[in-house]
Formats: structure tokens, sequence, C-alpha cells
């Protein structure tokens, strides 16, 4: 079975999202990720800002790109190979407060990143208890 598939089984909550969506929103908030991320990182290495306010920015890539490694990964056969929606919990919650604190760090240097970032923050809000919904009801 593969990644889709096996997420296709899973029980969800009737407020989920249809599939379809994760990967059109997803677009644009790597859009926002790549020019307001890319700005922190640009500052920093260019001095203009210190390097604890970019901290936060890359644990949250980090953590953001290692869920779906976590959660949909597969064998290369089309199995899937690790299906750890606790792991997977433990990294998405990483991942919202990760963006929480990225936000605060940048607020005082570069208000427009910290504002840009805001549908980022509702998307990842939701997806965090979408997600610990669907663990919750497939234990």
């Amino acid at each position: 079975m593969n990644a889709y598939s096996w997420y296709a089984t899973l029980i969800k909550p009737w407020w989920s999202s249809p599939a379809w969506v994760f990967g059109p929103v997803w677009t644009l908030l790597y859009a926002i990720i790549a020019v307001t991320y890319g700005t922190v990182f640009y500052k920093v290495f260019t001095g203009a800002l210190p390097w604890r306010v970019a901290l936060p920015f890359a644990l949250n890539l980090v953590f953001n790109f290692a869920f779906t490694w976590l959660q949909f990964p597969s064998t290369g056969s089309g199995q899937v190979a690790f299906q750890h929606n606790y792991i997977a919990s433990v990294d998405v919650i990483l991942v919202l407060l990760t963006l929480v604190w990225a936000i605060a760090a940048v607020w005082p240097h570069m208000r427009w990143v910290a504002l840009a970032n805001i549908p980022y923050l509702v998307w990842v809000s939701f997806a965090t208890m979408l997600h610990l919904t669907i663990t919750h009801l497939n234990k």
C-alpha cells in the first residue's frame, strides 16, 4: 500500500479538508517560506541580523521537512516505510512551536516577515489539530 492509499484509509474528522487542498496550499506556503526565510538567512549571513533570529527559522525548516518523511515515506517499492503517527505528532507540534518562536524572534527586526508568515501559522495550527485528531481517532 502506498502512502496516499494508506492515508486514505485513516479515520478523519468531519472538518478535515479534502486531500486535493494540501498541494495548492503548500505551494503557496512554500513560496512565502522561500521569500521570508531566505530574507532572514540573507540578513543573518550579511550581519544585519543576529544568528539567534534565524535559529527558529532553521529549526522550523528541519521539522517541517521531517514531517513528510515521518508520516508518508515510501520504501521505493510503493510501500509505506514509516507510518509513525505519534512521532509525527511530536514533530508537527515542534513545527508549530518553532514557527511561533520564529515570528516572535523576527518581529522586532522585520515585521513584514512576521506578518507574511501568518497564513503559514494559520495552516500549521489547522494541520496540527488535524494530525492530532487523526492520530487519536486511529490509535
